[in-house]
């Protein structure tokens, strides 16, 4: 990529020590699925269906709180300053779950992880999206998804390779007294310090965001940062739109301001995509791994590597869906990924209604991965940073932001309940159904912003 009217070598270095962020995001996010076989065995609530779905999404009542609290912070303090901090809380919740020797100290210090993957999830994408020149800012925001992505497949080989082969036929007592039960998955938390230290000192380096400054009277400091970025004439340029898209809204900045009338259509287009996101089902593959491919006929191990295999497929799609975002656009993703995860399942429904094992229910898991990587999963964020308008930016991501969680929230605490009351198939199924309802929504509600400055998609989606 060559572009003579900004820095390429400089936007992408701040851009992924940003985008770390992501990476922590799709590790704390994950490894809990890896430890699951075993700290269940160790707060002994490998039995009780209520209490490990509790366990698995507490995580998700800190990503709300995250979330809630990331948009009116972010504009009041700067994205840098909140990245910091959320650097730092990802550092106190990695050492305190490891550490945790009751069930509700474990819980705690999950919810506090899930504030900074609230925060992240949030911040991340918004920087990049802040900083980047229109032309490829798909691209760079997509980026942040292909850091979640490495920090999710991190995740998975660092569980792989901590713990120990698990004998088939080990009973739970086994499991609980071996290094697994006892030690294993508390390394598998612990290890999430080393990139968290590291996003916590190169956070320092990055300048604030260009938009935040100007929006807070310091178009001066605004200008260094973009011509850091741009050349002069296209740093000119963008100091100018940024303060013409702010020069006459003076309302005031609160979460009421949503819902005023200019809005609803793009906050509602925002809303619903965060929702669909997790609705499409997919995470349900990455934090309940062992009930999916254990239905499938595989043993705890043998789990425990397949998960590698889906995470290096979720790595190699994103690789190319950054490739493709600004390519393709954003619309005919969206559509492509619905409609195709949305068949897959129904595979999959059929897969495990006829009782099929092995690895064609892994082609079909690696199927729905790679479609999801390639469409919902970093497009959705890439359409999340840029549709809102500047003013309301970081308060409107926050909103679309808690609706993400709470319907993850939603996804992950039902899913043993829905797994228990349809059975693996008829889960896939009802996913399937929800695929079909949001490909309707998106033919009918997103149009295409690609090419597009941030400004043009406010006078296009708002006026």
């Amino acid at each position: 990529m060559t572009d003579k009217s900004f820095n390429t070598r400089y936007l992408y270095f701040v851009t992924f020590i940003s985008a770390m962020g992501g990476l922590l995001f799709g590790y704390d996010w994950v490894v809990i699925g890896g430890a699951k076989p075993f700290y269940e065995k160790f707060f002994n609530i490998a039995h009780l269906p209520a209490m490990q779905g509790w366990t698995m999404s507490s995580a998700l009542v800190g990503c709300l709180i995250g979330a809630v609290v990331s948009g009116f912070l972010s504009d009041r303090y700067g994205r840098k300053r909140l990245l910091i901090l959320t650097a730092l809380v990802f550092i106190v919740s990695a050492v305190g779950t490891g550490a945790a020797q009751y069930l509700t100290g474990f819980i705690l210090y999950r919810i506090l992880g899930g504030i900074a993957i609230g925060l992240a999830s949030n911040l991340s994408p918004m920087y990049i999206a802040e900083i980047s020149p229109a032309r490829f800012r798909g691209r760079f925001v997509s980026l942040n998804q292909l850091t979640i992505v490495i920090g999710i497949l991190a995740a998975q080989i660092v569980n792989w390779m901590i713990a120990d082969r698990v004998p088939a036929g080990s009973t739970d007592e086994m499991i609980l007294n071996s290094w697994n039960g006892q030690w294993g998955w508390r390394w598998m938390f612990w290890a999430e310090n080393v990139p968290a230290t590291a996003f916590f000192l190169l956070m320092f380096t990055v300048p604030e965001s260009p938009r935040w400054l100007v929006k807070n009277r310091n178009a001066q400091k605004a200008m260094t940062v973009l011509l850091s970025v741009f050349n002069k004439k296209t740093a000119e340029k963008e100091l100018e739109n940024i303060g013409l898209s702010l020069k006459n809204n003076t309302e005031k900045l609160s979460f009421k301001a949503l819902t005023r009338h200019k809005y609803k259509r793009v906050l509602i287009i925002g809303l619903v995509l965060a929702v669909f996101q997790q609705w499409s089902g997919i995470n349900v593959i990455f934090n309940y791994a062992e009930e999916v491919f254990a239905a499938a006929g595989y043993d705890v191990s043998d789990i425990l590597f397949n998960i590698v295999i889906t995470g290096s497929v979720n790595l190699i799609f994103t690789l190319l869906a950054i490739r493709t975002v600004d390519r393709w656009g954003r619309r005919k993703l969206m559509l492509t990924g619905a409609g195709g995860i949305g068949v897959i399942y129904l595979m999959t429904g059929a897969g495990y209604h006829y009782q099929l094992g092995g690895w064609p229910m892994l082609l079909l898991v690696v199927m729905a991965i790679a479609f999801y990587a390639l469409t919902l999963a970093p497009v959705t964020w890439v359409i999340l940073s840029e549709i809102f308008p500047n003013r309301i930016r970081g308060l409107a991501m926050s909103a679309a932001t808690v609706a993400l969680w709470s319907a993850s929230f939603l996804l992950t605490y039902t899913f043993p309940v829905l797994n228990d009351l349809l059975n693996a198939s008829g889960t896939f199924w009802f996913y399937a159904l929800i695929c079909l309802a949001g490909f309707v929504f998106i033919f009918k509600n997103l149009p295409e912003t690609k090419n597009k400055s941030l400004e043009e998609l406010e006078q296009e989606l708002v006026g």
